[in-house]
Parts: structure tokens; sequence; C-alpha cells
């Protein structure tokens, strides 16, 4: 496949998005709220969550650091609003040993959901299988009912080719999602990425037959910019497939934008 004309192909055919309420009323359940900053405290978390309710809904999750993660599951408590967190965050070159521990710490504190930084240094050097069971691992820690995100980071890796490669990998290791980055490095996502992404998870579903996501992430501020995501992935997999339990947008400034 000539992944760079078919990409260019899917991007070319998205058509001008309506920038309205009813748009408004679809992205604010597809948010993961984001703050990874390292100048969070418990008073800034706390504030935070409050952007998690807003006149067209509630967030589908807030994510932040693992020592937060009792603050925001308490804050939650009984709310459709689930917690997610990050390990092996964000260079992905923590060891898995050390990567299970901060998973198990993470469910422990109340976490529903863990971000997991493949280990894209490995794999790109060649090893393959160390990241494959690196994933297995990571979602046999998670069990069935926490949802396992893998973060990619495609502005790493770059070539159309292997980022549809490390996708088809983390599923069929277990992950729900894939994540294009952890906005910590310079580029973050981008439409020939999630095309990418997206093209794999079609492909994927079929032979794995479990429900498959994407969570963009990285640099998504505007409301246009999200707009164009969902439109791809609405062109790419249908109308009706974007919902929280296929499609997040990981983000701490959207949700601003929205509101005002």
């Amino acid at each position: 496949m000539n992944w760079s004309e078919v990409i260019k192909e899917h991007i070319d055919a998205l058509k001008p998005i309506n920038i309205d309420q009813t748009l408004f009323y679809k992205l604010i359940p597809l948010i993961d709220l984001t703050s990874l900053n390292d100048t969070d405290t418990e008073s800034s978390i706390a504030a935070f969550c409050e952007k998690a309710t807003t006149p067209y809904g509630q967030v589908a999750a807030v994510c932040v650091y693992p020592q937060f993660v009792r603050l925001v599951a308490d804050q939650f408590a009984g709310t459709p609003v689930t917690t997610a967190t990050v390990a092996n965050f964000p260079q992905g070159s923590e060891s898995l040993e050390a990567t299970l521990v901060e998973i198990g710490q993470a469910l422990q504190e109340g976490a529903q959901e863990i971000d997991v930084v493949f280990p894209y240094h490995r794999y790109l050097a060649g090893e393959q299988q160390y990241a494959h069971q690196f994933i297995v691992a990571c979602k046999a820690a998670c069990g069935e009912d926490v949802l396992l995100k893998v973060i990619l980071e495609t502005g790493i890796l770059k070539d159309p080719a292997i980022i549809a490669d490390a996708s088809l990998e983390a599923f069929t290791a277990g992950a729900d999602f894939i994540k294009t980055s952890t906005g910590k490095i310079a580029e973050g996502a981008t439409l020939e990425a999630a095309a990418t992404m997206l093209l794999a998870i079609q492909h994927a579903t079929p032979q794995l037959k479990r429900p498959l996501g994407l969570k963009i992430s990285g640099g998504i501020r505007e409301v246009s910019q999200a707009a164009q995501y969902l439109e791809l992935a609405d062109y790419i997999m249908g109308r009706d497939w974007a919902s929280p339990k296929t499609f997040r947008i990981g983000t701490s400034k959207l949700v601003d934008e929205i509101i005002k």
C-alpha cells in the first residue's frame, strides 16, 4: 500500500465543518480533560476538575499524573466521568517491572483508564517482540474492566507504515485504544498520523472482534482542529462510529475554547 497517497486522499476528501452548538454537544463527551504539568498541585487539580461539567455535558475522563488519581477518583465517584492516568510517561523508557508497579499503584488509587507509552525506542531498534510483550503485560495488569490506551508517539515514529505496524502491534497485544502523542515532544497529533491509525483500526477490528479506539492528543487547542479529527473519523469509520468507547480527544484547552 502507498500509505502517503491513501492518506492524502482521505484528508483531501474532508468537508468544511460548521462550528456550532451541535458540534459542541458532540465534542464534549469525547474529551479526556488533561492536566500533566510539572506545576500541578492538589488545589490546581481540584479547580481543574470543575471544568469537567459544562453546559454541553460532561467530559469522558479526567487525565492526571498518578499522584492526583485519588483526588480525581473521589471527585467523580458515582458519575460517568472516569479517572485516567499515565504510565511509562513521557519517554517510554521505563522497565516493564517499574511500569507494572506504576499501573498497580494507580489502580489501587482508583484509576479506571491507563495511558501507557509504547516502548517506541526499543520498537524502532528492532525489538518488536519486547514491545508486544510489554503491552500484553500492561493489559494483563489492567484487566478487562480498565481501559488501556497505548501512546505511540507518532511524532517519533513518523513513517506511516511504521505507525500502522505499531498500531496493529499494540492492538494484537491487547490495547483498547491507540493514542497519537504524549504532548511532550514538538510534534503532536497530525491528520496524517490519525488517518493511518484509523485505517489500522478499520483493518484490525474484523480480525480482533472487539471495539478498538483512537485518542487524538498533542496540541489540540482549537475547536476547528478537533472538528477536523472527528470528521476524519466519521469519513473513514462511518458516521456512527465515534463515541467515548472508540474516540477520544486529549486536551487541556479545548473545553475553555468551547465555553468561550
